[in-house]
């Protein structure tokens, strides 16, 4: 007989980061991450990861009482095979997102139970067949001092990324140009630069900075969510008008907002993240219009499958973030590109010195 779910635990975490990172809108001191785990009938179980960036998890036993009410009903004596591939057109009060992004955690551990189950690495099981994918050097650092930049920077030189991207959007032009000026000169003028403004400015004011940045001597790859999400027409007009850069956009809209872009062509690289998925949804819709896609930050750098699997995907960004603590062999950084293990599922086990030293909340 198959096995089938049967029950789940998770673990709640919280420590300190091992720096202050942060946009133009918010700033995190402090690693609340947690782990969502399924198991089958035969004690096989997936790993997947929820977190909260402003504010601490709740209990373990909290979620687990969340999931156990909202989801679990409707996932026991199911396979995970059955569960990822299933088609679900809820209505009216049915659409509703999880907090926390427990949805996220639900897919990522049913894609890995499945992958597991099948024997296969899960970017194999996706259909990938890039056993490393390219990745860009992201400080996410726009609460550090300059100094705090440099030495980040620094650091990250000897993991020979070919990009790297600095979070913009401060009142003060002057202060995004300096900045850009130390990370260009710290990793080289060969690199290129990215830049995030987290929904910073206005259409007018994103095209002005980019000028700005250029006019300074430093030419900008691609522009990261410079508008409110919601603004299609705003997005077109700086597509429009940008000669040498690329629009990124896609991070805060969940999958029906991601189509809206592609349909609409408001951008020009397709940003994902953690959720398989849309992800390949996504990674369908992008293929038809041959329309670039970049993931953004997951972790543990899970979406790096997603990269494998997704030949439209060109970067996926690394932020050397220390949530990684909670896992026994975090994936590694060859080159410049991500290395995915040889395991079956995503290959990422919760570490148990982690759990004894951090002693997480745990119900499950």
């Amino acid at each position: 007989m198959t096995s089938t779910v049967k029950q789940i635990r998770i673990h709640c975490f919280d420590y300190p980061r091992d720096r202050i990172i942060g946009d133009s809108q918010i700033s995190s001191s402090k690693v609340w991450i947690g782990a969502l785990e399924i198991f089958d009938s035969e004690g096989m179980s997936g790993l997947g990861f929820f977190q909260s960036l402003t504010s601490p998890l709740p209990s373990a036993s909290s979620i687990k009482s969340l999931v156990d009410y909202m989801c679990l009903p409707a996932m026991i004596d199911r396979t995970p095979e059955s569960l990822i591939h299933q088609v679900v057109r809820p209505r009216g009060g049915n659409i509703f997102f999880l907090p926390y992004h427990l949805g996220q955690a639900l897919d990522q551990a049913l894609w890995d139970l499945a992958a597991k189950r099948s024997n296969q690495p899960l970017f194999k099981y996706l259909g990938g067949t890039k056993e490393r994918v390219k990745a860009y050097g992201s400080g996410v650092c726009f609460h550090m001092t300059d100094q705090e930049v440099f030495d980040f920077y620094s650091s990250a030189t000897v993991h020979q990324f070919s990009a790297y991207k600095v979070k913009v959007g401060h009142p003060d032009l002057s202060r995004d140009i300096n900045r850009l000026k130390i990370v260009s000169e710290t990793v080289g003028k060969d690199r290129l630069l990215m830049i995030d403004a987290n929904e910073a400015w206005s259409p007018k004011e994103c095209i002005r900075r980019i000028n700005a940045f250029n006019d300074a001597g430093f030419p900008i790859y691609w522009v990261e969510d410079p508008i409110l999400r919601y603004d299609t027409q705003g997005l077109i007009e700086i597509k429009d008008a940008l000669q040498n850069s690329f629009l990124n956009a896609g991070e805060y809209l969940d999958l029906s907002g991601k189509k809206g872009l592609v349909t609409n062509d408001a951008a020009d690289i397709i940003n994902i993240h953690g959720d398989f998925s849309a992800a390949l949804k996504i990674g369908w819709l992008c293929a038809e219009k041959g329309l670039p896609i970049s993931i953004g930050n997951t972790p543990m750098e899970i979406g790096a499958h997603i990269a494998s699997a997704l030949p439209e995907v060109e970067y996926t960004e690394h932020s050397m973030l220390n949530w990684d603590l909670i896992v026994q062999k975090p994936y590694q950084i060859e080159e410049g590109h991500i290395a995915l293990p040889d395991l079956p599922g995503h290959g990422l086990a919760l570490s148990k010195e982690a759990i004894n030293d951090l002693q997480p909340s745990i119900s499950g």
